[in-house]
């Protein structure tokens, strides 16, 4: 659990970061309803799901790219 905390916090590992949070939960969204579109027998289109992916992945890791400066340092 501690493992999940770190990785959704900022660099002092005590400050959850939302970016982060809402990157996870949006990738975990997208892969449920696909799971289910597959399940239903619906058509599965995987250049539709890697390119909602790729920008999922790419607008989370560019809003913690550019909070970095502002996120607090290690408390220890």
């Amino acid at each position: 659990m501690q493992h999940i905390l770190n990785a959704l916090s900022g660099p002092d590992n005590h400050t959850i970061d939302i970016a982060r949070v809402l990157w996870v939960v949006s990738v975990l969204a997208m892969i449920v309803f696909e799971a289910h579109a597959v399940w239903d027998g619906k058509p599965f289109d995987p250049v539709a799901f890697a390119t909602g992916a790729a920008a999922i992945l790419a607008g989370g890791g560019a809003a913690v790219g550019l909070k970095a400066n502002a996120e607090p340092k290690d408390r220890g």
